[in-house]
């Protein structure tokens, strides 16, 4: 059955955006308000979500402190849907299996019937095939991913015990418009500035990434349809690019030569003796010359053809928007 699952001109908002403020949570956000959805925007900060979502008639904003069950019970109290994004400090994964474990526990004693995660490619390790499925073995080998596996296996084994129906969206690395928490954001920064642009290394490897803007209506449509639960599904990007590539074409629409300070993994741990953010960054550098590359099939499978900006476009916005600051 396809049928929507929330019909436009409803009450009363029946899905809840936790940690709403970031890049991700727009992209919903502003998708759910081009098909006329009310919706629920959570985050910690009235200011923070006030500045983020004050424009959106159709938000009902939610001041929550995960950390409290009462106020984590009463945030979710009377919706439907979660979609499931809080972030947590780069050096604090230990939290996201806790928080998931949390979210859960509140949504199954709230009678909440769904749960979207927007997850990562960290739980599946290093890549075993050119293109990862769903099916391929989720074996991480860092923290950072064994963190991301328990939260997906929390929110799935609440599925599987029929406490609520959960669902993974795994997102790839990102980049967009105003998005500073993609290691390509310096790229565009730098390119408008004239200055040398702080990149990680190795930079002619093949990359994927997803252009945020497109992860909104990928998400609408699994929300709209009531056989996208109980699955995940991997969103891939509009084909693979090197960092290179990228850099070329940023500041050859600046008008001139890409200039790249490049930090490689050594260049990362000795940065790492002074700032613990590129100590973490260690961890996952395998990414870098492993990257993971995903199958999207299933995906499209379930709800369709994915639409997808093409990096010169993506690339174009991004210059657009740096120029704007």
């Amino acid at each position: 059955m396809t049928s929507p699952a929330f019909p436009q001109g409803a009450g009363a908002p029946r899905i809840a955006l936790l940690g709403a403020t970031g890049a991700i949570g727009a992209s919903i956000a502003q998708a759910l308000s081009a098909a006329g959805t009310p919706f629920s925007v959570v985050g910690r900060s009235a200011a923070g979500l006030s500045t983020a979502f004050g424009a959106y008639p159709l938000a009902t904003q939610r001041i929550w402190n995960p950390d409290d069950a009462a106020s984590l019970r009463a945030t979710v109290r009377g919706m439907d849907t979660l979609v499931h994004m809080v972030g947590v400090p780069y050096d604090a994964f230990h939290l996201h299996p806790r928080l998931m474990r949390a979210v859960v526990e509140a949504a199954e004693a709230e009678g909440v019937r769904r749960v979207l995660l927007i997850g990562t490619a960290y739980p599946f390790g290093r890549p075993q095939a050119p293109r990862v499925d769903e099916s391929h073995p989720r074996d991480p080998h860092t923290f950072k991913g064994r963190m991301r596996k328990e939260q997906e296996d929390i929110l799935m084994e609440a599925d599987a015990r029929g406490a609520l129906q959960g669902a993974i969206l795994r997102l790839p690395d990102f980049y967009g418009p105003g998005v500073d928490r993609s290691f390509l954001a310096d790229l565009f920064a730098a390119a408008v500035a004239g200055r040398r642009a702080k990149v990680v290394g190795p930079i002619d490897t093949p990359h994927e990434f997803v252009f945020v803007p497109d992860v909104g209506p990928v998400v609408r449509e699994l929300l709209r349809r009531e056989d996208t639960f109980g699955r995940t599904y991997n969103l891939a990007g509009a084909g693979t690019i090197t960092v290179r590539e990228v850099a070329r074409q940023a500041f050859a629409l600046a008008g001139g030569p890409p200039k790249l300070m490049v930090a490689g993994k050594t260049m990362l741990r000795l940065a790492g003796l002074f700032d613990p953010l590129m100590r973490e960054l260690v961890e996952m550098h395998y990414l870098m010359t492993e990257p993971v590359i995903f199958d999207g099939s299933a995906l499209e499978r379930a709800i369709g053809p994915v639409a997808k900006t093409p990096y010169a476009d993506g690339i174009a916005q991004c210059m657009a928007a740096a120029r704007r600051g």
